[in-house]
């Protein structure tokens, strides 16, 4: 059945229009795992745009010319959370210098909270952090640029159940989601190729927006529903971006004869 057919089309025609009504000081959760699976062209048009004091959730900063250090570079991010910082040497810079707010979160952890987001989940109790600075506190969320620590983490609820101690942790809702995709419909079904499946769901599902360019564009129905990684119904907005575009991690591996 095709998308005018059910009357559900998606598709925006440039990543511009995709991004335009993204404000300052919005949060968004933004997809991809290292420098796998990045929205690209959203990030560059958010970069365009000129959109600034952006509180964003993500597994990690990228790198210096990559991912969301585009957007860092630019001063245009005012927290970060994510749970690797990497070898983003601004990122370490703009830290320690009390120009950007980092909220570091075990990684399971922060998959966990944008899940629960996007369920209606408000929270949730696990092991992981107990006993450490994630549950005590006192971890460094923002430094004043002389050494010291200008606002750090808060202590967490801790309880018992049966013998074993858990922290609760609060669940990730964003403004807006970035993600990318490697076929998506008119409808906002989308599949996610190998690796980028890590977190681009879970930051969909936490967005109230959620934006998805895809690298393939079909017909809705095209796609098999056993092959549908997120379902349509967390995404607002379809940008085809073609096969063509660059990615950072990709293996080929040839036989030779």
């Amino acid at each position: 059945m095709s998308s005018e057919a059910i009357g559900i089309d998606k598709v925006v025609p440039d990543a511009a229009t995709a991004v335009a009504d993204i404000r300052d000081g919005a949060s968004i959760a933004v997809g991809g795992f290292g420098l796998c699976g990045n929205p690209m062209e959203l990030i560059r048009a958010l970069l365009a745009q000129g959109t600034s004091g952006l509180s964003v959730v993500s597994n990690n900063c990228g790198v210096d010319d990559w991912g969301l250090g585009l957007l860092l570079n630019e001063g245009r991010l005012a927290k970060m959370t994510s749970s690797y910082v990497g070898e983003n040497k601004e990122f370490e810079r703009q830290f320690l210098s009390g120009e950007l707010e980092v909220e570091l979160t075990p990684q399971g952890t922060l998959a966990e909270k944008l899940r629960a987001g996007g369920s209606g989940i408000a929270a949730f109790f696990t092991q992981t952090g107990v006993g450490t600075q994630v549950a005590e506190g006192g971890l460094p969320r923002r430094y004043d640029g002389d050494g010291g620590v200008a606002l750090a983490s808060p202590a967490k609820e801790v309880r018992t159940f049966g013998g074993t101690e858990y922290v609760l942790e609060e669940a990730i809702t964003c403004d807006v989601a970035l993600v990318h995709a490697a076929r998506g419909d008119r409808a906002g079904n989308l599949t996610f190729h190998a690796s980028a499946r890590n977190f681009n769901p879970l930051a969909a599902m936490a967005g109230r927006v959620c934006v998805a360019e895809v690298e393939e564009l079909v017909e809705t129905g095209q796609i098999p529903p056993d092959e549908v990684h997120l379902p349509g119904v967390f995404v607002t907005r379809v940008l085809e971006v073609g096969t063509a575009v660059e990615k950072r991690i990709e293996r080929r591996t040839v036989q030779g004869g």
